[in-house]
């Protein structure tokens, strides 16, 4: 910490640049994850599956062959690309044919019809002057 922090009323923490791009990675720009990933419960679907949602919307973006595969099935596109998910998980791709997709995933409880919805991510591109 520099002397200007160490002395203020208020303690001051040093912070980690919000993107730190890993060495030694292996991962292909347009891949979502790096080999397989299963996820198990809940709280990792809600940790880790919107960063890999997003890749899979940039990729929906300009990818049109994924954006067909995965407007027809998004579990089974998501599957073939490495990201298991619970069977308790339902992904739904909405509006696939506009300029703003959304992608919606629901936990739907064993013995149940109902669906609650976990997170869902949707495709906004804005414009400043």
């Amino acid at each position: 910490m520099s002397a200007n922090s160490q002395r203020a009323l208020v303690p001051v923490k040093k912070l980690s640049p919000p993107a730190v791009i890993e060495k030694n990675r292996d991962l292909a720009p347009l891949d979502l994850v790096n080999g397989n990933l299963s996820l198990h419960s809940r709280e990792e679907v809600k940790k880790l599956l919107p960063d890999i949602m997003g890749k899979a919307l940039a990729r929906i973006w300009i990818d049109p062959k994924f954006h067909k595969d995965f407007s027809a099935n998004p579990h089974t596109t998501l599957e073939k690309n490495g990201v298991h998910l619970p069977e308790t998980m339902v992904v739904e791709f909405q509006k696939p044919n506009t300029d703003r997709p959304r992608i919606v995933v629901y936990e739907r409880r064993p013995g149940s019809k109902f669906k609650v919805r976990v997170f869902y991510l949707q495709l906004v591109m804005m414009a400043g002057r």
